[in-house]
């Protein structure tokens, strides 16, 4: 119950879906490819900053990995999906 409880804390929120949303239409993409993607209003510091944070609580959830290839950090959607993520996936 627990897993489900932060799988769908994770996805309840208007950001990280959109994050979720690109990175499935990409397949990956780093914290600069993602944040201009969804366009933070923030300085260029604080949107990678808000960004990050997004990021990280969608890792913590099992949604997302993410994959050092030299000097960046590739995120993705991870495969399989835990369930209740997939539920929602399918809608969005």
């Amino acid at each position: 119950m627990k897993e489900y409880e932060k799988t769908l804390k994770a996805l309840a929120n208007r950001r990280r879906l959109q994050i979720i949303k690109y990175l499935k239409d990409k397949k990956q993409g780093t914290v600069t490819e993602i944040a201009g993607h969804i366009k933070l209003s923030f300085k260029s510091t604080s949107k990678h900053l808000a960004v990050s944070k997004h990021l990280a609580v969608l890792f913590s959830a099992g949604i997302l990995d993410k994959e050092q290839k030299s000097l960046s950090m590739f995120y993705f959607v991870v495969e399989p999906l835990p369930k209740i993520a997939k539920h929602v996936f399918d809608i969005i």
